[in-house]
């Protein structure tokens, strides 16, 4: 393999990682959802979620989180409803079928997460789980 820097090696193991899921969410009967979504969807409370909520979740935007959520209403995975404690504001919540969507979610990450466990090894995909760790959060100056 020729000589790539280190956010290249890291673009290219997440696109792997996330094709992976993507295929184990298809060979689970929901090909509509893509990781992105299934990720989006396991960020929502069993009560409801608002949407700036999910973005800070997610670590994107609202805008970006707002095109998520209309996705998945549009597949009938979510739907917005007033909030109760803020009458200006709404909450995210999962339908029945996104429940069910969110169950086969954990179940294909976590299928993907044992299989890279398992080519890794548990001491090596342990330490890779801390090194991605410290670096999706940097220590403060």
């Amino acid at each position: 393999m020729s000589e790539q820097g280190l956010s290249r090696l890291l673009l290219e193991a997440f696109r792997a990682v996330d094709a992976e899921v993507g295929s184990a969410l298809a060979d689970r009967g929901s090909p509509e959802l893509s990781p992105g979504h299934a990720a989006a969807m396991l960020l929502v409370d069993r009560r409801g979620t608002r949407l700036t909520e999910l973005a800070a979740r997610a670590g994107i935007t609202k805008q970006a989180m707002m095109q998520v959520l209309d996705d998945l209403e549009a597949e009938g995975f979510v739907r917005r409803q007033p909030d109760s404690r803020d009458a200006r504001a709404k909450v995210v919540k999962l339908t029945a079928k996104g429940v069910r969507g969110r169950a086969e979610a954990r179940r294909a990450i976590s299928a993907v997460d044992a299989r890279v466990r398992r080519h890794l090894g548990g001491r090596r995909y342990d330490a890779m789980r801390e090194a991605l760790e410290s670096l999706a959060t940097p220590e403060e100056a």
